[in-house]
């Protein structure tokens, strides 16, 4: 027992009569206040009964102090009553206050406190002490940017079989269960669960279920003898198809803020231990919610549009003005490698034609209208670059030669830069820059510097040594977009770490070359199929590999960036076709 330090209050306005109860009404709060049960159960007429109640009732609040306070008295002839103020201090800083009345007896001239249970609390039963119950703190949830939500305070139980308990009913107990979650796990045999269970020194872990398959297992196995069913707190997704990596990722890094703080009761308990009655509650305060920028409407916009591709297909989706991550979507054959779209490394091919004319225009190599060779092949050092399919366009303004995608024109314009150009470059976009976005992990791209003459000419139309992550390239289309490379975010309030130091920006002279020409692509371009999307700007590639090519499209319309690729997809309009599915699921004008 703590030894405490009574806060003994005055009387009554009026002075108490020397020949009153308030004298031993006083002793005994102090000696109570000071955890002295047994000097405080000595004033009254029932020691043994008293020091037995006051020592459940400091043992069962786990009470580590109790302020006491006389706030009125009064008696007439033998019998008299003290009113009462107690304050308990309880762990983490509870308190407890309350007003009762302690009523007093005077026998052979000698005050004592007639003890009963309401000398504790007025609504204390007698054969009744306190108990100190703590609720589990309420979990906040997770939701994407439209308000929905993503992750949800839920239950998981766990199933398990008990041998002992099942006793004699043991085969037949295992025979249902078998039966009953062999949809879940075929491999159960009620033979095996049985032998298994019974040479176990603990209960035999079977399965656990989610609380839609428990309640339709419920009626077949809810009361078998010997099964075990145990809940557990979980925070569950509320779609299994909604980005469930990101929000596997987003669960370990949000976990320990949701919950909030704990609620907490007094109750009081029979002799039994039973619950009686709550004699006070103070109940528990959520967290704050967290918010994921994940919007719904895009997320199963691009998910409805790469599932619709045999072939490892992704898009990324950012919205430019914010850095917000919207839509991270891949279907099942590229979920077989792991979280490419945000992480897998890809020659991006044609659309990293957006950085070498970027770049020809920073360094005043050429603007948009400045007129360049299109031949249908061209020999620069060791290497014969061909345009797809041999096309030769001639001599024409910059712009149409990025329209129509002329690998000729930027490998030769790639040539002529020095061996740091292109890497510069691409650092302008977000590309080799290395972001730690919390809940989601991300490779942009590299862009290593050569002083090859072959490697950075095929550099110029992203082949080469260049290496870019469908994340990469939605945020080098969202720096265009936006004027400056946004810092990508996926949960609200998190710090994003950019790793580089003083990385150029991308100037007001480029965005000026680079909207229109990327406008043109879709407008009389190698995207056409886009051309009824609204005003989407952008750049197909075709990235050839051992054994095949794959299919890119990175672009904007409005404050919605994105890139797709279709791994082995072959050519570029695939790609652009996903963009096209996924533009025409959204709503209408959505963030144009």
């Amino acid at each position: 027992m703590l030894a405490v330090v009574a806060a003994i209050g005055g009387l009554t306005a009026c002075t108490p009569k020397p020949n009153g109860p308030e004298p031993v009404a006083t002793a005994f709060f102090t000696a109570l206040a000071k955890g002295d049960t047994t000097a405080a159960a000595a004033l009254s007429d029932r020691p043994e009964a008293a020091r037995s109640a006051l020592n459940e009732a400091w043992a069962g609040l786990q009470a580590t102090r109790l302020d006491a306070q006389i706030t009125g008295s009064k008696y007439a002839e033998d019998t008299g009553s003290v009113s009462y103020r107690y304050t308990w201090h309880l762990p983490k800083k509870r308190l407890w206050t309350y007003d009762g009345q302690l009523n007093m007896v005077r026998n052979e001239g000698r005050w004592e406190v007639r003890w009963s249970a309401t000398g504790l609390n007025p609504n204390l039963g007698e054969n009744q002490t306190f108990a100190l119950r703590a609720d589990a703190p309420p979990r906040a949830s997770v939701n994407e940017l439209g308000g929905t939500d993503v992750l949800r305070p839920g239950y998981l139980y766990n199933y398990a079989l008990d041998a002992k308990a099942a006793g004699s009913a043991l085969m037949a107990t295992a025979t249902t269960v078998a039966d009953t979650l062999r949809r879940f796990d075929p491999t159960m045999v009620a033979q095996r669960l049985a032998e298994t269970a019974s040479s176990s020194a603990t209960p035999l872990d079977l399965i656990t279920l989610r609380q839609s398959d428990r309640d339709a297992v419920a009626p077949a196995i809810g009361g078998l003898p010997g099964l075990v069913i145990t809940p557990r707190a979980e925070l569950l997704p509320t779609d299994d198809n909604f980005a469930p990596d990101i929000i596997a990722q987003v669960k370990k890094a949000v976990v320990d803020e949701l919950d909030g703080q704990a609620g907490w009761r007094v109750v009081s308990v029979n002799q039994n231990g039973g619950d009686v009655d709550v004699l006070h509650e103070t109940p528990g305060a959520p967290a704050p919610s967290v918010t994921i920028s994940l919007d719904r409407s895009v997320q199963n916009a691009a998910q409805d549009a790469v599932n619709m591709v045999g072939k490892k297909a992704m898009i990324v989706a950012i919205k430019p003005s914010t850095g917000e991550i919207l839509a991270v979507a891949q279907n099942a054959a590229a979920d077989a490698d792991g979280p490419t779209a945000t992480t897998g490394l890809y020659p991006p091919g044609s659309t990293f034609k957006i950085i070498t004319a970027g770049a020809a225009i920073d360094r005043d190599m050429a603007t948009p209208n400045t007129l360049l060779g299109c031949p249908g092949h061209i020999d620069i050092g060791q290497r014969t670059i061909p345009n797809y399919g041999g096309f030769d366009l001639g001599t024409v303004p910059m712009s149409r030669a990025f329209a129509n995608s002329c690998n000729t024109t930027f490998a030769e314009l790639a040539s002529r830069m020095p061996p740091r150009g292109l890497t510069s470059a691409a650092a302008q976009y977000g590309i080799g820059n290395d972001y730690v976005v919390e809940g989601i992990p991300t490779v942009t791209g590299s862009v290593p510097p050569t002083v090859n003459l072959t490697e950075r000419t095929e550099d110029g139309f992203g082949q080469g040594k260049v290496l870019v992550s469908p994340f990469g390239m939605a945020l080098a289309a969202a720096t265009v977009a936006a004027g400056k490379t946004p810092v990508p975010q996926l949960i609200e309030g998190t710090h994003t770490e950019v790793a580089a130091g003083d990385t150029p920006t991308i100037t007001s002279k480029m965005l000026d070359g680079l909207r229109p020409m990327m406008q043109m692509v879709v407008q009389s371009g190698t995207a056409k199929e886009l051309n009824k999307s609204g005003d989407v700007r952008g750049k197909t590639g075709e990235a050839e590999y051992d054994g095949g090519s794959h299919a890119w499209f990175a672009g904007y319309r409005g404050d919605l960036a994105f890139a797709a690729l279709i791994v082995g997809g072959g050519s570029s309009e695939y790609a652009v076709r996903m963009c096209r599915d996924m533009l025409g699921e959204l709503p209408a004008d959505y963030l144009s």
